[in-house]
C-alpha cells in the first residue's frame, strides 16, 4: 500500500522567513503621509536656510560686490578681520550685550513663570504677560526710543519731577547697551516665562508635598527641588535667548544706528554695514561665519557642561 507524503512548502518549513517578509499594514502610506507634512518645511529650510548658508560660506572666501562676479581670495578675509579694530569692538560690544540681556531676562523670567505657577491662576493675567512679545522688535523699539527720548520722553519727565537730572538713554555711551538689553528683555521676558512655566508644570506636586513633609523652607525648596527639575528647561531657554541675543539687530538699526561712537555697534549691524552698506558681501559673509562658529560653540558648551538633555525625574 502506498502511503501518500505531503510536502511541506517554503513558508511551512521556515516560519520566521514567513515573519520577515510580512509586511506591516499602513507602513508605507504612513511614511508618505508624513513626507507630505514634511515637504513645506524641508523644502522652505532648503530654500532660505541651506542654500544662503553654503552661499555665504562659499561668498566669504571670495571678494565680491553686487556688481561683479565673486573673486576667489582664500583666507584673506578671515586675516583681515583678525586686525580689525571694529570687528572686536563690534564682538566686545554684543557679548556686554548678551550679559546683560541674559541675566535680567531668566531672572525676570523665572520670577514671573514662578508667581504665574503659584499666584496667577487666571488665564488673561498669564495671557497679558505675552502682549509685548506679540509686537514686533521694531516697534517696540521706536516705543520705548520715544517713551526714553532726552526732551520729550515721559520717562526723563518722570525723572525730572522726582528731582533727578535727566538721563541720556540712546545718546550716552554708558547708558546705551544697558537701554537696549532692557527693551528687549521686556519684549521677550513673556516668552521666556512661558517656558519655564511649562517646565514647572511637568514637576509632579507630590515632590513639593514630601519636601514640605520634611519641613523644607521655600528657598530650600526652591534650590533643591525646583532648580535641578527645572535643568533641562532652563538649559534650553539659555541656548535660545543667548543665540538669540547675539543676533540682535533691529533695536540698535532704529534707534541708535551703532552709536554713540561705536558704543551700540553690535556683530549683527557691523555685519549689515560691511555687507549692505558698503557692498563688501565677501567680508560681510566671512564675519557671518565666523558669529555662526560662535554661536554654535556656545551652544555646544551649553548643552554639554549644563547638561541639558539630562533630567533628574528620571
Amino acid at each position: 500500500m502506498t502511503t501518500l507524503t505531503r510536502n511541506p512548502s517554503s513558508r511551512e518549513q521556515n516560519p520566521k522567513r514567513t515573519l520577515l517578509n510580512r509586511k506591516l499594514p499602513g507602513t508605507r502610506s504612513d511614511v508618505r503621509i508624513a513626507l507630505f507634512f514634511i515637504a513645506p518645511a524641508m523644502i522652505g529650510f532648503v530654500l532660505f536656510y541651506l542654500v544662503p548658508t553654503v552661499r555665504g560660506i562659499y561668498l566669504s572666501f571670495t571678494e565680491y560686490n553686487i556688481l561683479g562676479d565673486p573673486e576667489w581670495i582664500g583666507l584673506e578675509n578671515y586675516q583681515a578681520i583678525a586686525k580689525d579694530p571694529l570687528f572686536w569692538n563690534s564682538l566686545a560690544v554684543t557679548g556686554q550685550y548678551v550679559v546683560l540681556n541674559i541675566a535680567l531676562q531668566t531672572t525676570l523670567a523665572l520670577g514671573l513663570a514662578l508667581l504665574m505657577h503659584q499666584v496667577a491662576k487666571s488665564t488673561i493675567i498669564r495671557g497679558a504677560l505675552l502682549l509685548p512679545y506679540l509686537m514686533s522688535n521694531v516697534i517696540a523699539a521706536l516705543l520705548w526710543f520715544w517713551m526714553l527720548d532726552y526732551q520729550i520722553g515721559v520717562v526723563n519727565q518722570f525723572i525730572e519731577w522726582a528731582g533727578l537730572p535727566r538721563a541720556a538713554f540712546f545718546g550716552s555711551e554708558e547708558w546705551a547697551i544697558p537701554t537696549q538689553a532692557l527693551i528687549n528683555t521686556w519684549r521677550h521676558m513673556g516668552y521666556t516665562a512661558l517656558l519655564i512655566f511649562a517646565g514647572l508644570q511637568s514637576i509632579p506636586g507630590h515632590v513639593y508635598e514630601v519636601a514640605k513633609l520634611d519641613g523644607a523652607s521655600a528657598w530650600q525648596t526652591f534650590r533643591k527641588i525646583t532648580i535641578p527639575l527645572l535643568r533641562p528647561v532652563l538649559v534650553l531657554v539659555l541656548v535660545v535667548t543667548v543665540i538669540g541675543s547675539f543676533q540682535v539687530f533691529d533695536t540698535v538699526a532704529v534707534t541708535t544706528g551703532g552709536g554713540p561712537v561705536n558704543a551700540t555697534r553690535v556683530i549683527q549691524y557691523y555685519i549689515y554695514q560691511r555687507a549692505f552698506t558698503e557692498s563688501d558681501f565677501g567680508y560681510g559673509s566671512a564675519i557671518a561665519v565666523i558669529l555662526f562658529l560662535i554661536l554654535a560653540l556656545v551652544a555646544f558648551i551649553q548643552m554639554k557642561f549644563l547638561k541639558g538633555n539630562e533630567s533628574d525625574l528620571d
